[in-house]
Order: structure tokens, then C-alpha cells, then sequence
């Protein structure tokens, strides 16, 4: 399940995640798959600008460019993790309760079968689910979520309890996350009102706003972040909005003075060491985006991810 060769890439003309191996989840993993990458393209969840279900497909075109060693950690990271492009979920695009069902189940399947899974979205709302499967099987879990809003809304704003300004609220409530583990960080701009925090503050969700992030620097905080995880089964949620939009502009729900492009890597490489059991990269809108530069930052986020996958398993 090594990545391909930039040739026989080119030779046969197909573009998965990576260069590496397709092997779709619904039939059944192979042996030894330690990783798989799966999309959902999916935006019905997005409260203003749509376009993030032509995410996978964008991410695995640009993907194709990343070479597999890691020189950080010095590893080759699919040598050492053997991982697939899993496909996409696959569900009515209109059906939200439908697309939460199949992407549980897909995300079940790859914990099952003892790999981790890497979501590529679509709208924050297919986290949730992906959650869902990964908790099932690993217990609570220690989230870094990466984002520019809090995600913790009810159905009080739009009517609807199930959007992408909603999946922390159900994260928080349903005890998915570990009490005092769910990391916020990169938010910014303005809230809808004071109680917007008041979901995670009551159990003890830990708030990095920008100006925070600014004053400390991003590798104080992801040190401090690092530490306080320890052991515990790790998921990262990366909302790219959570980039400034002049780093990241294919996106949905831009926000300015975000992170930049450099502070996001460093930021998911420095969590290196951690047991991480799942990740999820979302609201690429590629319609949005100017020279694929969104989603090339999100193929290195999912680098970035496949690599602590990697190192965890290089040490044992």
C-alpha cells in the first residue's frame, strides 16, 4: 500500500488521495490498512456560501503533489502507515440525517477494522458523525478543534439542530469529548451573543482566541496543548476557515485575522507524539478558491496528520 511512483501515477490517470492505493471502504479494507482517507461531499449544512461538497475531489487532485517522506519527522510516512483512499460516502445530497448515517458507519468500519480515519469534507457538519464512530470505539476523547467559530449553536439560530454551526454543541452534549479536553483554537470575530461559549466553558472546553494565539505564539500554544492531552486518544477537527482568508480563501464563512498558512502546520505538526484516532479537514470550497491554494493547504493539513499517524506507529 506504498504511495505510487510520480510516473505510473501519470501512466494510468486516476487520482486518489495521495497516489495511493483505492480500496473503498464499503467493500472492506484490506489487511493491514492502518489509515484510510474517505470524502463526503457534502454542504448541505452550510449557513452561507456553499460549495464544500467538491472538496474531495479538489484535495485528491492537488494531493498528487505531496511526496511521502516527511523530513520533520524524518519518516516515510506511507511506508511506515499503510493507508487508501477509502472513496466517498456515499448518500442523497439533499439528506442530512442520511449523509450523518452512512458517514458513521463508513468512519465505524475503518475504526473497526483497526485504522485510523481521515474525513476530508464537505461542511463542519459531517465531524459530528465521524465523532460519533471514532468516541464509539476509542471512549471520550481529547478534540483539538481549529476554527474561527466556536461551532457550539442550537437550533435556536436557524431552526435546525444539525448544521455546521452546530457540531460541538452535540460533540459537548452526547460526552464524545473528555471533560476538560476539547481545544478551541483560532477563534475570532463576533459572537451572537456572550452565552455562545457557555456550552464548552461548562465543561471545561479550553477557548485559544486569536489575540491569544497572537500574544503567546503558536508554539506556546500547541506545546501547551500537547502537554495537556497526554495519552488520550486524540480526534482533530481543522476547519480551514480557521486560516486567515488571504492564506485560505476557498471557504464558505471567512473570517479576517485568522492563522496563517505556516502557523496551521506548525500547529498539527507540533502535536506530534499524540495517539491520534481520527481527523477531519473541512470547508474547502473550492468555487471559492483562487489557484487551488485552499486546497493545497488542506492535502499538507491531512500530510500533517497522516505523519503523527505515522510516528505513533514507528514507536509503538
Amino acid at each position: 500500500m506504498a504511495q505510487q511512483r510520480a510516473l505510473e501515477y501519470l501512466t494510468h490517470g486516476q487520482i486518489p488521495f495521495f497516489r495511493l492505493p483505492v480500496a473503498p471502504v464499503a467493500a472492506g479494507l484490506p489487511p493491514g490498512t492502518a489509515a484510510a482517507l474517505v470524502g463526503v461531499p457534502f454542504d448541505g449544512g452550510t449557513t452561507y456560501r456553499p460549495g464544500a461538497r467538491l472538496a474531495p475531489f479538489d484535495v485528491r487532485r492537488v494531493s498528487a503533489l505531496v511526496q511521502g517522506h516527511h523530513p520533520g519527522h524524518a519518516l516515510d510516512v506511507f511506508d511506515v502507515l499503510p493507508a487508501v483512499d477509502g472513496g466517498n460516502v456515499a448518500f442523497p445530497p439533499f439528506d442530512a440525517a442520511a449523509m450523518r448515517s452512512a458517514v458513521q458507519g463508513t468512519v465505524a468500519r475503518v475504526v473497526e477494522a483497526g485504522a485510523v480515519p481521515f474525513v476530508v469534507g464537505g461542511d463542519h457538519s459531517v465531524a459530528l458523525p465521524a465523532i460519533r464512530a471514532v468516541a464509539a470505539r476509542h471512549g471520550p476523547l481529547a478534540i483539538v478543534h481549529v476554527d474561527a467559530h466556536l461551532d457550539t449553536s442550537g437550533p435556536e439560530t436557524w431552526g435546525e439542530p444539525f448544521h455546521h454551526g452546530t457540531p460541538f454543541r452535540h460533540v459537548l452534549d452526547e460526552g464524545l469529548v473528555a471533560e476538560g479536553m476539547l481545544f478551541q483554537i483560532g477563534i475570532r470575530g463576533a459572537w451572537g451573543a456572550a452565552a455562545d461559549a457557555a456550552p464548552g466553558r461548562a465543561r471545561g472546553a479550553r477557548v485559544y482566541r486569536m489575540d491569544e494565539v497572537d500574544e503567546r505564539g503558536i508554539r506556546a500554544v500547541a506545546a501547551a496543548v500537547r502537554e495537556a492531552i497526554g495519552g488520550r486518544p486524540l480526534h482533530v477537527s481543522f476547519d480551514v476557515d480557521a486560516v486567515d482568508p488571504a492564506y485560505a480563501p476557498g471557504t464558505g464563512t471567512p473570517v479576517p485575522g485568522g492563522l496563517t498558512s505556516r502557523e496551521a502546520l506548525e500547529l498539527v505538526r507540533r502535536l506530534a507524539g499524540a495517539r491520534l484516532v481520527g481527523m477531519d479537514v473541512v470547508e474547502v470550497s473550492p468555487p471559492l478558491d483562487h489557484a487551488d491554494v485552499t486546497s493545497h493547504l488542506a492535502a499538507h493539513l491531512l500530510f500533517e496528520g497522516l505523519a503523527i499517524a505515522a510516528l505513533a506507529r514507528e514507536r509503538g
